[in-house]
């Protein structure tokens, strides 16, 4: 198996692995790399490692060396020019009067390129934007259109559970989240207490999907016909994560609903569940 570094860029999350070049790189140390982007300098999340193949994105580029004082001396310099870029480039699309919302601003290592990444409602022809931009700067300008998600990756934030933004903190990309996972976890389906500060489902919803298809598989719903140790009923609610459900049973024309650990409730042959049954969630 390949050994390999994982280095990450500006604390995005995503981590790109290269070949160590047959020296040993430890953990936090900054190094040079070559990127589809150009010379880049980042920090080094993972220390040689082997790994599969199948797991390595074809070319593998090999380290050019691990970052001297002067390398991050220059890297400090081109954050500060980042910021100013941010500057003139808002000025000019102010002038230009696009309807596009400046997010980022990253200079590769060598200064070869610099990158502005924006959001907007539709395309935008910033073609003279480019021209403009590059007049100042003299060097090579690319305007990159992102999402909303992109945007709360890149600038970062606290999320309604008070912690900040998984998505800049650690995840390496977007899963596909859908309101179908909120309905099966028990959710409220209000929009304002699902979704992010980016206004799309949240990402942690995908965490603990898994289990709750799981739990679901091998719980009746309500609704269903189920046999109990103490006789036939119907299920009126169900706690997922207790592991219990709630059972009305019939016993001499008499009514009682009574509690049972699910391992213990058996489905009726030929049921199927009523509609309108509900989803307890200890997590609400």
């Amino acid at each position: 198996m390949p050994e390999v570094i994982g280095v990450r860029f500006k604390n995005l999350g995503k981590i790109y692995y290269f070949d160590p070049d047959g020296k040993t790189i430890k953990n936090g140390e900054s190094v040079i790399v070559e990127t589809s982007r150009g010379i880049e300098c980042g920090e080094v999340m993972m220390e040689n490692t082997e790994i599969k193949d199948g797991d390595i994105v074809q070319p593998l580029k090999k380290l050019i060396r691990v970052a001297t004082e002067e390398d991050l001396k220059r890297t400090g310099e081109n954050r500060k020019k980042e910021k100013n870029a941010f500057d003139i480039c808002l000025k000019k699309i102010a002038d230009h009067k696009l309807e596009m919302k400046l997010v980022d601003v990253d200079y590769t290592f060598d200064n070869s390129k610099i990158m502005f990444y924006f959001t907007a409602d539709g395309r935008v022809d910033f073609r003279e934007l480019v021209k403009d931009l590059a007049s100042v700067f003299h060097t090579r300008i690319e305007l990159r259109q992102i999402g909303v998600r992109d945007e709360a990756k890149m600038i970062g934030g606290l999320g309604i559970c008070g912690r900040p933004f998984c998505c800049s903190m650690f995840l390496s990309g977007f899963q596909p989240v859908s309101i179908k996972m909120a309905k099966e976890q028990g959710l409220s389906l209000n929009p304002i207490k699902i979704s992010g500060m980016c206004g799309r489902l949240m990402c942690c919803l995908k965490y603990e999907q898994d289990t709750y298809s799981e739990l679901l598989r091998m719980t009746p719903q309500a609704g269903a016909a189920v046999l109990t140790p103490a006789g036939a009923g119907t299920v009126t609610d169900v706690n997922l994560l207790g592991g219990t459900v709630t059972v009305k049973l019939e016993h001499n024309q008499e009514t009682v609903q009574r509690s049972f650990k699910a391992s213990e409730v058996k489905r009726a042959e030929n049921n199927r569940p009523a509609p309108g049954g509900a989803v307890k969630n200890d997590k609400q």
